[in-house]
C-alpha cells in the first residue's frame, strides 16, 4: 500500500468550497478519502461535492454548510458527518477570518475579537467535537491551517498573525494531550498563496513584487501546492509527526 493511501479515511475540511480548502478536499478524495465540504454558503459547497462525486464516484463527498463562528453549526457539521460516514479520521481546520488590514493601533475590539474567535476558538471547538471518537479508536489526525504570519511580525496583518501564532501553540498543546491516544495534531503554515482570502496581499502587482522578490522561488504559491502537505499529514506517511508546523512558503522564511 502507498504511504499516502487515504482509503477508509473520512475528512472534514472547513472553508473547502474554494482556495486551499477546496484543493485539500480534491487531493484527499483523489487519494481515496471520503470528504466533507463545508463553508458558509450551501451552493458553493454543493458544487464542489457534486464535482468530486462525479469524478470519484457517488458517496465520495457530502456538503454540510457551516459558519465556523457558530458552535451549533460546527456540532451539526460533525453530527451529519458521523451520520453519513460513521467516523471522522481527519479534521482540517482551514477556514479563517481577517476583517482588518492595518496597524494594531487602528483595529477595533469587534474586529480583533472576530479574528481570535474564528481563527483560534472555532478550531478549538471543532477539534474537541471530533476528538472523543478519535481517542476511542486510538487513531486520528488533526490539521490546522495556520500561516507563516504566525512566525513573523507585520505592520498590516498583526492581529491575524497573532491568531496564527496561537494556532501553532494550540497544535502543540493538543499534541501533548492527545498523543497517548495516538491522535496527532499538526499545523500547515502556508506562505503567500493565490486565494481570494489573501487577495489584498497579491492583487496589486507592486505589492506582489515586493512580497516575492526576496523569496528563493520568486513567486506566489498556488492552492494546490498546499494540498500535498495535508495529504501527508492525514496519511500513514506522517504517523510519527505531531505538534509540528510544516512550512510551505516558497522559502520566504529562510531569507
Amino acid at each position: 500500500m502507498s504511504l499516502f493511501d487515504l482509503n477508509g479515511q473520512v475528512a472534514i475540511i472547513t472553508g473547502s468550497s474554494r482556495g486551499i480548502g477546496k484543493s485539500i478536499a480534491e487531493r484527499m478524495a483523489e487519494h481515496g478519502a471520503k470528504v466533507v465540504i463545508s463553508s458558509r454558503k450551501a451552493g458553493p459547497c454543493d458544487e464542489v461535492a457534486q464535482a468530486l462525486n462525479a469524478r470519484h464516484g457517488a458517496g465520495t463527498a457530502i456538503a454540510v454548510p457551516a459558519n465556523i463562528s457558530s458552535k451549533e453549526d460546527l456540532q451539526r457539521l460533525v453530527d451529519e458527518t458521523m451520520a453519513a460516514f460513521g467516523k471522522v479520521t481527519t479534521v482540517v481546520c482551514n477556514a479563517a477570518s481577517n476583517p482588518y488590514y492595518g496597524p494594531m493601533a487602528g483595529i477595533n475590539d469587534d474586529q480583533f475579537t472576530k479574528i481570535l474567535a474564528n481563527n483560534v476558538i472555532a478550531n478549538h471547538w471543532l477539534i474537541q467535537m471530533v476528538a472523543p471518537q478519535m481517542i476511542a479508536r486510538k487513531a486520528g489526525s488533526v490539521i490546522i491551517v495556520s500561516s507563516i504570519g504566525g512566525l513573523r511580525g507585520s505592520p498590516i496583518i498583526g492581529a491575524y498573525n497573532i491568531s496564527k501564532a496561537a494556532d501553532f501553540q494550540l497544535a502543540r498543546n493538543l499534541a501533548a494531550e492527545f498523543g497517548p491516544s495516538n491522535v496527532r495534531v499538526n499545523c500547515i503554515a502556508p506562505g503567500l498563496i493565490r486565494t481570494d482570502f489573501a487577495r489584498a496581499l497579491w492583487e496589486n502587482p507592486d505589492t506582489l513584487k515586493r512580497a516575492t522578490s526576496g523569496t528563493p522561488l520568486r513567486r506566489i504559491g498556488e492552492p494546490d501546492e498546499i494540498a500535498g502537505a495535508a495529504v501527508y499529514l492525514a496519511s500513514d506517511a506522517s504517523t510519527f509527526m505531531t505538534g509540528q508546523a510544516l512550512v510551505v512558503d516558497g522559502g520566504a522564511t529562510v531569507t
